[in-house]
């Protein structure tokens, strides 16, 4: 499955169970088709995951057939909040709930563990670029666009002339804790969103599954108590919500049409600070059978206020493969970094592979 000498980059996708991992050549070819998963260990502490990183790239690399003196750089995802360089907050977060985690720089141990070059972007950027590279293809350096990755929070990013904007701090496209207005989006007798970071009417506070399990769902229920999802524990009512849509129940359909209406009004915001070609929708909202998931697009680009002339060009689209989204994405951040180092000391030679 090796590419005959080609040099590669590795992108790595860490999540709070498994790791997935796939290689990019240099001249754009990815040689894993699928998903290439190992348990992640980061319950286990930091020191366990970058072993756990560690082994899913040996791995990838004897299942591609690639030599290791081929690999030029690796990239690295996570899932947030983490610095623009890799160092997970220092009030941790979900997936890195022990103390060791806090302030913990993963990009760098997994550097020195591997000895090379690692390149670092959250998950919801690493997400939102591969959408961009996929949609586009040999246009993705031409074009902009803004993703919205609805999951137990609300993850994102938005990626200019091909490559993620990162932000002074690392936290740009974190569309989650943007305001949005809630007048038409909530009912009249409904209790303001309130978001898990303390922000009330945050996009987050409604298109999120946690948003579903604390905001939405107990208002429908509460209105509607002969529904069958009244009778589930919270937890398990709001990750049985998605099958009731997806077979049209009408109170599923009011909470999501909240937040498709919310991820409507969340990018007619990003229209006016970016104005974007495309704007993608992904995470498990979207996981769905395909009737739901056309109508759930549908709604959001709705509810996005555009002027016409950019009506005329933007499109809406979902995020594909997001299972391998991750990796890919990261991947295609590692080998942009490639080239960048290479450009200095040597040209490109044509179909973008390194001299």
């Amino acid at each position: 499955m090796g590419s005959a000498g080609v040099p590669v980059v590795v992108g790595l996708d860490n999540g709070g169970t498994s790791d997935n991992a796939t290689v990019l050549t240099v001249d754009g070819r990815f040689l894993v088709d699928g998903l290439l998963e190992i348990p992640s260990d980061v319950g286990a502490g930091p020191q366990a995951a970058v072993e756990a990183l560690a082994r899913a790239f040996d791995g990838v690399l004897a299942h591609t057939g690639v030599p290791r003196d081929l690999v030029r750089a690796v990239g690295l995802d996570t899932p947030g909040p983490a610095s623009a360089t890799g160092v997970i907050s220092s009030r941790g977060s979900t997936n890195f709930s022990q103390p060791a985690w806090r302030g913990f720089d993963v990009r760098t141990a997994l550097e020195r563990r591997l000895g090379l070059p690692v390149v670092y972007a959250n998950d919801g950027n690493a997400a939102a670029l591969y959408a961009h590279h996929v949609h586009f293809g040999a246009d993705a350096m031409a074009r902009s666009s803004v993703s919205a990755i609805v999951g137990t929070g609300l993850g994102g990013g938005v990626v200019e002339s091909g490559r993620v904007v990162g932000g002074a701090a690392g936290m740009a496209g974190e569309f989650g804790h943007v305001h949005i207005p809630l007048d038409g989006l909530v009912e009249p007798d409904q209790p303001a969103p309130v978001c898990a970071c303390g922000f009330t009417g945050d996009a987050e506070s409604v298109a999120s599954l946690t948003a579903i399990r604390r905001n939405l769902l107990p208002y429908w229920l509460a209105r509607h108590p002969e529904h069958p999802l009244a009778a589930e524990e919270p937890d398990r009512a709001a990750k049985l919500l998605r099958g009731y849509g997806e077979r049209g129940d009408p109170l599923a359909r009011q909470v999501f049409g909240q937040q498709a209406r919310a991820l409507g009004r969340l990018f007619t915001i990003a229209a006016n600070f970016t104005d974007p070609h495309a704007y993608f929708v992904g995470g498990g909202v979207v996981e769905a059978a395909p009737e739901f998931r056309d109508w759930f697009l549908a709604a959001v680009a709705e509810h996005t206020v555009l002027r016409e002339e950019q009506r005329a060009v933007a499109t809406f689209a979902l995020v594909p493969d997001r299972d391998m989204a991750g990796a890919r994405g990261v991947a295609i951040a590692a080998l942009e970094a490639v080239r960048a180092a290479a450009a200095v000391t040597a040209p490109l030679r044509p179909g973008g592979a390194l001299a």
